[in-house]
């Protein structure tokens, strides 16, 4: 009788191992990962008689099954770390096969789409891309920035496509689109706060770019046509195909084989070759958007007078003349709106300063544009090697004249 109780014992006990080790194997790796760590710390307990709790990074019901909560949160930590490779017949499916365009340009055409899950999306297909190095370089480049990052200024990347028949890159939907829509519509009457919102929102978006990516990411492309809006105008940074990923390092320079973004906004050093290029110039770009925020207008307008034709220089002209003031009444910024709009336009000459040195890191950019940070007055004037160079040109057209009238 003894023996017979004993074997029911161990076939029990046999019964119990093999069902949880059954358990072990259908609970995620992540959630065994926590079990284990409260393992260490109950032998670490009995050990040195110490009270130790560890908590697990996921929490674990007593029956092994993990909340639904927990779960999506757990996915959309996932989802946001890895953009998805999508086949060519997932995107013909996302986009209904590329029935509704929204924009298209030189690197091709943009397509609404669906995903799965009811998320809208915006889906760009390139054309080309077999026989376009140039254009597979921008691929390779906006997935292996904008593809490792998450922050709420910056466009998600929902996924990609990369197929001998299709090259395509799958984005959030943003509803309000670019920024320049926005900002040159004379028809549109908007709020200040709320542009001052979409450039403070910005600056945040390229700081986390500069300084809280593990590799720092140069965008090299800022201006109103790459920041989009969302539903609430909220703004986020778009179109890395230009951008580059460098060390953290205050001194990392980027080596360019050639100029890089968009005439008016690049910083002088982007090109010319003989100056290093560093992270700095998208304060320049920044700079030169500020600008065009606070008056609604692109930076360069032929058809105006000349002394306003170039609106940073007008600014500088007229802040220097101290009659900011009345730049900013033209442009119909009055009242309570006046002080925020002379702030920005201070932190758009510290902004676009001729030394990249001098041009402040973008999380002091936000903190000024925030009211955190003191801004430095009067600025440098930003003109200043514009004002050698020509008085430079003169002395030596002088001088060749007078060598000129010599050999006579």
């Amino acid at each position: 009788m003894g023996v017979v109780i004993i074997i029911a014992i161990v076939a029990i006990v046999y019964v119990i191992i093999d069902c949880l080790k059954k358990v072990g194997n259908a609970i995620p790796g992540y959630a065994r990962i926590a079990n284990i760590d409260i393992d260490k710390a109950s032998k670490q307990e009995s050990s040195d008689h110490m009270t130790i709790r560890v908590e697990p990074e996921v929490p674990v019901n007593q029956d092994s099954r993990i909340q639904f909560a927990t779960v999506e949160r757990f996915l959309s930590k996932i989802a946001r770390e890895k953009p998805v490779r999508f086949s060519p017949q997932q995107i013909e499916e996302i986009t209904n096969n590329c029935s509704k365009i929204l924009g298209s340009g030189s690197y091709g055409v943009v397509f609404a789409g669906e995903l799965p899950n009811g998320v809208l999306a915006a889906v760009k297909v390139l054309t080309n891309h077999s026989s376009n190095k140039k254009m597979e370089e921008q691929f390779m480049a906006e997935v292996s920035t904008i593809g490792r990052t998450y922050h709420v200024n910056l466009v998600r990347l929902y996924g990609f496509c990369f197929d001998p028949s299709m090259m395509a890159l799958v984005y959030e939907y943003m509803e309000n689109g670019s920024l320049n829509k926005f900002l040159f519509d004379e028809r549109r009457e908007t709020e200040w706060e709320k542009l001052h919102q979409i450039a403070i929102g910005t600056a945040k978006g390229i700081a986390y770019l500069h300084e809280e990516c593990e590799q720092r990411i140069v965008h090299y492309d800022i201006k109103p046509e790459n920041i989009l809006l969302d539903d609430n105008f909220n703004p986020k940074v778009a179109d890395f195909g230009l951008a580059k990923l460098c060390n953290r390092r205050e001194s990392s320079k980027v080596a360019l084989s050639g100029g890089r973004g968009t005439l008016g906004y690049s910083a002088p050093e982007v090109w010319d070759r003989n100056h290093p290029v560093t992270h700095k110039c998208d304060v320049y770009s920044f700079g030169i958007l500020l600008f065009e925020i606070v008056a609604r207008r692109r930076h360069f307008d032929a058809n105006l007078s000349e002394s306003r034709q170039w609106l940073p220089r007008w600014a500088w002209d007229m802040y220097k003349n101290n009659e900011l003031g009345v730049m900013l009444a033209l442009c119909g910024i009055e009242g309570k709106d006046k002080e925020k709009a002379e702030k920005m336009c201070s932190v758009g000459f510290l902004c676009i300063q001729d030394s990249p040195d001098a041009r402040p890191l973008m999380s002091d950019v936000v903190k000024m544009l925030e009211g955190g940070v003191e801004i430095q007055h009067p600025p440098q004037n930003p003109f200043q090697y514009l004002e050698s160079a020509a008085q430079n040109l003169a002395l030596n057209s002088d001088s060749s004249i007078e060598d000129s009238s010599m050999s006579e």
